[in-house]
């Protein structure tokens, strides 16, 4: 990690690995860029493709579920993989299954519902299929990439170290849906724009595969001990940091929260908002508006990363954590209740993008405590326990979302729809920043 004058972390290191050409740095650094390029254009779309193809608010739940059950499954047999065939022919494959991925949801959509006999299986179910090829390629390096990190900035600037490494990752979340949403612009309905986006995450998936698989060469990669079952996750949390403890638990009360929701975000603005854009000789539907949303709420968290990292040098990680989640909390609710205004809605996803400010204080907190040698194992285990107790939030945000019960209780009626999922995430999100602001503990080296 490039260091200043005064030891600093430079936050243009990245890009001067890349442009000074280093062979593993370059490939790598273009594999990542594609396959975020690829999976941003297309999975902040997927739910609202789902309901067109006929998919209910509870399958669009379910969906969201397994999305989080993979993110919590996959890393470790993705190391499994990687220990048993090396780390090249691993990321080929991984990057293959991944690529295969976004195909299949492209033939969703070409393939329809299918009849076998009595049977009928509708269009979506291939939507499924999809998801578990294309979130491959995501199963590698989270531990790894903390623990190096960690080795290489000084504790006391860890939170501009991870700003570094975030701005550049986040470059293709930025432009992934500006991507979509000019693709989606240039065509006449929803499902004739998302296939042209499916098919150039296709053709991004298939270059990133065969130059990774050409040009990488992985004859330095050296490799941790491989994973030793449920009773090494077990005796890592029982000797987790006790400055991690309450963080763990503000954290998946507010990932629960978001994961209510999360998948719902375009639905509301396409659908249940329906609001688009007209201004600047330009008109676009709701669909791509969606996608110049999420481009706004990406340039705003990549230009808040590092101001908020230098705050939390002087006020301290925790308050720098504890913004980012205060606007995780709040979003659903402030989404739900606006009027179909667009300049409104543009503001409050430029508000979402402070989410992401407080990313890199909330990974230096997590990895910070850790003994020198074991930042990956704490980081795995954190990951791990926070993923697996998210996994069943969609499903339930899903089945308050597409509910019609009403319930009254002293004249006070309660009916479930959008309103209700996204009261009840706001709800459980603030009581994840109340306990985080009462018992979250300082890095020492902020303190």
């Amino acid at each position: 990690m490039a260091t200043d004058t005064e030891g600093g972390v430079d936050l243009l290191d990245s890009f001067r690995q890349f442009f000074a050409l280093e062979r593993d740095v370059l490939v790598l650094s273009l594999s990542m860029l594609a396959f975020s390029l690829a999976f941003q254009m297309t999975s902040r779309y997927v739910p609202e493709y789902m309901r067109i193809l006929g998919a209910s608010a509870g399958v669009i739940g379910l969906y969201g579920s397994v999305g989080n059950l993979i993110s919590a499954v996959y890393p470790y047999p993705g190391g499994a993989v990687s220990d048993r065939i090396g780390s090249r022919l691993a990321l080929t494959a991984f990057a293959t299954l991944a690529t295969l991925g976004f195909g299949v949801w492209y033939l969703a959509s070409v393939v329809g519902d299918v009849t076998v006999g009595a049977w009928t299986l509708p269009a979506w179910w291939l939507v499924f299929l999809g998801l578990f090829l294309a979130q491959a390629w995501k199963s590698f390096g989270l531990g790894a990439t903390f623990a190096i990190v960690k080795q290489s900035v000084p504790p006391e600037r860890l939170a501009m170290g991870f700003a570094s490494t975030e701005v550049f990752r986040r470059i293709g979340f930025l432009v992934g849906p500006l991507a979509a949403a000019a693709l989606l612009a240039a065509t006449a309905t929803f499902v004739g724009g998302f296939q042209r986006v499916l098919l150039l995450a296709v053709a991004c998936g298939f270059v990133a595969t065969v130059a990774q698989h050409l040009l990488y060469d992985a004859s330095e990669d050296t490799l941790g001990k491989s994973f030793e079952g449920v009773g090494q996750a077990l005796r890592d949390l029982r000797t987790m940091p006790a400055t991690l403890r309450p963080l763990l638990v503000a954290d998946t009360l507010i990932r629960f929260a978001n994961g209510m929701v999360y998948v719902f975000f375009v639905i509301v603005v396409t659908d249940f908002l329906s609001v688009g854009f007209t201004g600047f000789g330009v008109s676009l539907r709701p669909d791509a508006f969606f996608g110049v949303l999420l481009g706004v709420e990406m340039v705003v968290a990549v230009v808040s990363m590092a101001p908020v990292s230098k705050f939390a040098e002087w006020a301290g990680l925790k308050p720098a954590v504890a913004l980012g989640f205060l606007v995780y909390a709040t979003f659903p609710l402030l989404l739900i209740v606006a009027p179909a205004d667009q300049w409104l809605v543009l503001l409050l996803f430029a508000f979402s993008g402070l989410r992401f400010a407080g990313l890199p204080a909330h990974k230096a907190l997590i990895v910070g405590p850790a003994e020198r040698n074991a930042g990956g194992r704490v980081t795995g285990t954190y990951y791990l326990v926070r993923n697996v107790v998210v996994v069943p939030s969609a499903a339930l945000g899903g089945w308050l979302y597409g509910s019609e019960w009403a319930l009254t209780v002293r004249g006070l009626t309660l009916r479930a729809g959008p309103e209700l999922a996204f009261g009840a995430a706001t709800a459980v999100g603030l009581v994840g920043v109340a306990y985080f602001l009462a018992f979250g503990r300082e890095f020492e080296a902020y303190a």
